[in-house]
């Protein structure tokens, strides 16, 4: 009997923004099924603490530090994994950000920057690794993108026109390379509990409103989109295409 997941044993698995919250848990994950897992950030030493991490389940997995607002820094991220592995087998386009404002208040520089790492980045990440998927007729691509790509929040006007963006880029590209055995798919999470929003939570005003609109109890975690990403790059999603799944708690049901 076939053991599920097992097929992404030395598959090549590149992902952008993992060197912290649900992007290193993703990396985790896949390293631990052995893939070979190219990681990805801005900050050295920070990649190289994962990558150690990694290292005990894989020792094959690498990190590529550089700027992915920076088109030729992502380039140069997919084909240096495509050069130490001989290929490209799945890409999750993870690397965001959020620049939380009153719509008032947003600059052109506020919304070029969430824009351009959200939606840009994510495009030419895809663009670069379907060089490789296309030549051997295979490939999954997943996008990390968010609840807020079909509700809408305050001071998240540039995030929520990035990540709806981002669901229909999904979709664009699904339909375009499907023929090609490239399978594009995207992830949807609500709030997650991390690090990097540990700060948002001291607001009480602001948990409340989160925990209120959650229909399941408390905040979702890392794991939670690992596991739908897991599946996405699996076999059991091989006749999956141009979906987001939101991992929500129920948010966007009401």
């Amino acid at each position: 009997m076939n053991t599920y997941f097992s097929e992404l044993k030395n598959k090549t698995v590149v992902i952008t923004g993992s060197s912290k919250g649900i992007g290193k848990n993703i990396a985790l994950t896949f390293a631990k099924l052995e893939a070979n897992v190219v990681i990805s950030g801005r900050d050295e030493a920070t990649l190289d603490a994962v990558l150690k991490e990694m290292h005990k389940y894989n020792s094959k997995c690498i990190a590529v530090s550089g700027n992915l607002s920076d088109i030729t820094q992502i380039r140069n991220l997919i084909d240096k994994a495509a050069s130490q592995f001989g290929t490209i087998d799945v890409l999750v386009n993870n690397a965001g950000v959020n620049i939380a404002k009153p719509a008032m208040e947003v600059t052109e520089e506020d919304w070029d920057a969430v824009l351009d790492l959200n939606l840009k980045t994510a495009f030419f990440a895809s663009q670069s690794a379907a060089k490789y998927m296309l030549k051997q007729n295979n490939g999954r691509i997943i996008n990390i993108a968010s609840q807020m790509a079909f509700v809408g929040y305050v001071k998240r006007a540039a995030y929520c026109s990035s990540k709806g963006g981002l669901v229909q880029l999904t979709k664009a590209l699904a339909v375009e390379w499907a023929k090609q055995g490239i399978r594009v798919n995207a992830v949807a999470p609500t709030f997650i509990e991390t690090e990097l929003t540990e700060k948002m939570f001291i607001d009480e005003a602001f948990k409340k409103d989160v925990d209120s609109r959650i229909l399941l109890d408390g905040l979702s975690q890392p794991e939670d989109i690992s596991g739908a990403v897991l599946y996405l790059a699996s076999n059991l999603a091989n006749f999956v295409t141009g979906e987001t799944i939101k991992v929500d708690g129920g948010w966007t049901a009401i």
